[in-house]
């Protein structure tokens, strides 16, 4: 470990890194799923659609929903899309959204985004391009040069946590009483992936993504195991 003129342990070196830019309002597409700049007035209608069988419980752990009407789901997307560190995204698969998710959070100065406020639609959970629109906005933030991807979730959220993991965050602690939501205190997990780590997490991505990795009516023939770091 490197030491100051005071023989105090420091950081390493950054060398010549500079901050990444800012995250660009760009269409991001995979092989099953296409990443949209979310747009209220157009996602919002077809999204309201998506979404109306879906079970409340979907929401209980995101700061929005359900939604009683149409104009609900676009005054919440308005929101998510008004914050200056935040950049939000419609999931569109076939040409319909059928969810959306953002980067939250994106302080570029020190190479820090979190990818957050995940919602899928019932008949995007547990597909290919599920897992391919979470894995599109990490692999555009290494890409970018941010140096940590960042995951949040309620502590008490367990599917969320597991998601986290198996695309390779590693938990780092939680932040007790962190967030008030829905008139209930939060403690927050805090995972996490870095640009050392990236490398492998990638790798596990790509092949898990391939076409060969999956049967001819489209189901997995690996599980995406991630490596992670303890």
């Amino acid at each position: 470990m490197p030491t100051n003129a005071f023989d105090q342990p420091i950081g390493p070196s950054l060398g010549d890194w500079r901050p990444p830019p800012f995250p660009a309002p760009i269409d991001l597409a995979g092989r099953t799923v296409r990443l949209e700049p979310l747009d209220p007035s157009v996602h919002a209608p077809p999204l309201f659609d998506a979404f109306i069988d879906a079970p409340d419980s979907l929401w209980t752990y995101l700061q929005y929903g359900p939604f009683a009407d149409v104009e609900e789901l676009r005054a919440a997307l308005c929101t998510l899309c008004d914050s200056p560190e935040q950049l939000p995204f419609a999931a569109v698969v076939d040409g319909r959204p059928v969810g959306y998710l953002a980067y939250l959070r994106i302080v570029a100065v020190h190479g820090v985004i979190e990818i957050g406020s995940v919602a899928f639609a019932p008949e995007l959970q547990r597909t290919t391009a599920a897992t391919e629109a979470v894995s599109l906005l990490i692999t555009h933030a290494f890409d970018l040069g941010f140096r940590r991807v960042e995951w949040k979730c309620d502590d008490l959220n367990a599917r969320s946590r597991v998601a986290a993991e198996r695309f390779g965050f590693r938990y780092e602690g939680t932040f007790r009483k962190a967030v008030v939501y829905k008139g209930r205190s939060r403690d927050t997990a805090w995972l996490a992936i870095t640009d050392d780590e990236w490398p492998a997490v990638a790798a596990a991505h790509r092949s898990w993504l391939a076409p060969e990795n999956f049967d001819t009516a489209g189901r997995q023939r690996t599980r995406l195991t991630a490596p992670t770091k303890h």
